[in-house]
């Protein structure tokens, strides 16, 4: 006997009519945030960290010694002054492993304490901390800005909109001529900014740009510049493991969260200690609730703990609700500072130090470069020697005049027909005509590797070797 098996029968009409998939955006349109002013133990450390990266970076290019700017790019000249030392292209090697050191150096306090660098010397973060202060200064506070956006237009709201773009506007110029001020001498600069007698049109330009550039990105976009413009925010994950120093909420000591009074008990509410203030939410600058959990938008400033430190100091709770902390100390572990990945970012930050000041200590104070003429392989003197081309590139990287002896070797006899000793001034490079000749009968082949020598007279300490290749016709015919 057969047995019948139910069958379900699908309507075409229900499939038609299923909800389709929500599409999310990769991309939000920004929701105004009204940050509320607070104060605390990390808002004064990142208050120092602001004052003393501004005010390096406004007063260093004012520092002159001996007539020269402290750190001061001479693109036009190739010459980079830097703290009373003069670099050139040939030294660039010296700047990408400065950047590899920075980039491991910024691995390795990632995996200790988070971002860190965000929240305290980021320069988007403290540019914008800038505009906010001033924002808080001119329109007031959290609930008095977000009334006057809410206002209709009268003019006070005008007055005070106009001296809050003004002053952005004044802190923006301000940052984009001193960014030129590096590559173009600022005390020439601000006096010929102000009588429109600059003589460049780039240094027009690239200070329009960066006050252009400050003023949209820590006036108008801010946290849009950390969500979707900076990849630090998106990798930086990657650095991250369950020991690792972050901004975090206790939901065991938090959980359930409720409001209530100060006087009341919240073990007889059977409440946590998260009073649903939102004061977190209000003082975070991307907007975001770290009760959530750890997100990427999260940039470590930690003024949701002082926050959430100030309530709980009112309410009589202990502090700490919100805390630097890591997962497993949350989870009631024990956290671990040295491990396998911070040693290995920490020996490759102490290995790129090292070969750095190593590169560094042994910089040549004298440049040599050797270029052979292509344009003829050799030539007969009238004396029957055969004689190369050269041209001798030489740099006295120094701050004093030096005198320097050319020699060559590499071939019996060899020598030079030209000048064999140069004097330059400090900083001076010098583009040589040189010539030398040999005796094509100590020449045993076509070509013969031979190696220039500069020598500083007086100190043969100082001192540069450079190899070429000499020419000549085949000694076998």
């Amino acid at each position: 006997m057969s047995q019948k098996i139910p069958v379900k029968i699908i309507d075409a009409r229900e499939k038609t009519q299923a909800k389709a998939p929500e599409e999310i955006s990769l991309y939000a349109a920004r929701e105004k945030i009204y940050v509320k002013e607070i104060t605390g133990l990390f808002q004064r450390l990142r208050t120092l960290s602001l004052c003393l990266l501004m005010g390096a970076y406004f007063a260093i290019c004012w520092i002159s010694v001996d007539g020269q700017q402290l750190v001061y790019f001479d693109l036009p000249n190739r010459q980079f002054h830097i703290f009373g030392t003069t670099f050139w292209p040939q030294d660039f090697v010296l700047l990408a492993w400065l950047l590899i050191i920075c980039a491991f150096g910024l691995f390795f306090i990632t995996t200790l304490f988070g971002r860190v660098w965000c929240g305290y010397t980021c320069p988007q973060t403290v540019w914008t901390f800038i505009f906010m202060w001033l924002e808080e200064r001119i329109e007031g506070s959290r609930n008095q800005r977000m009334k006057l956006d809410k206002a209709p237009m009268s003019g006070g709201k005008l007055r005070k909109k106009f001296l809050k773009h003004l002053s952005w506007f004044a802190v923006a110029l301000a940052t984009g001529v001193t960014f030129v001020g590096y590559f173009y001498p600022i005390r020439e600069l601000v006096p010929d900014l102000m009588t429109l007698t600059v003589t460049s049109g780039w240094a027009y330009f690239w200070v329009a740009f960066f006050t252009v550039a400050t003023y949209l990105n820590a006036g108008w976009m801010r946290e849009q510049v950390c969500l979707y413009m900076c990849p630090y925010a998106r990798f930086q994950s990657v650095m991250f493991d369950r020991d690792t120093m972050v901004v975090s909420y206790n939901p065991t000591r938090g959980e359930p969260r409720g409001s209530r009074k100060r006087t009341e008990d919240r073990d007889q509410l059977e409440l946590g200690d998260c009073i649903d203030c939102n004061m977190c939410v209000q003082v975070c600058p991307t907007g975001i609730d770290i009760r959530d959990g750890l997100q990427y938008e999260c940039i470590g400033c930690a003024l949701c703990i002082d926050a959430c430190d100030s309530i709980m100091e009112k309410m009589n709770y202990p502090k700490g609700l919100i805390s630097y902390t890591t997962e497993k100390n949350l989870e009631g572990d024990r956290s671990k500072i040295l491990r396998p990945r911070t040693f290995g970012y920490g020996l490759a930050l102490l290995i790129m130090i090292g070969a750095f000041s190593v590169k560094l200590g042994l910089r040549s104070e004298i440049e040599l470069d050797v270029i052979r003429d292509r344009g003829a392989l050799f030539q007969t003197s009238a004396r029957g020697f055969v004689e190369n081309s050269y041209t001798l590139q030489i740099m006295n990287k120094s701050d004093e005049v030096r005198t320097f002896d050319i020699t060559v070797a590499g071939i019996e006899g060899i020598s030079l027909s030209t000048r064999a000793q140069v004097t330059l001034e400090p900083e001076e490079a010098l583009s040589l005509p040189t010539v030398v000749e040999v005796n094509p009968g100590n020449m045993t082949e076509r070509n013969h590797d031979i190696t220039f020598t500069l020598e500083m007279v007086g100190d043969d300490a100082v001192r540069t070797e450079v190899e070429s290749r000499f020419l000549g016709p085949d000694p076998r015919r």
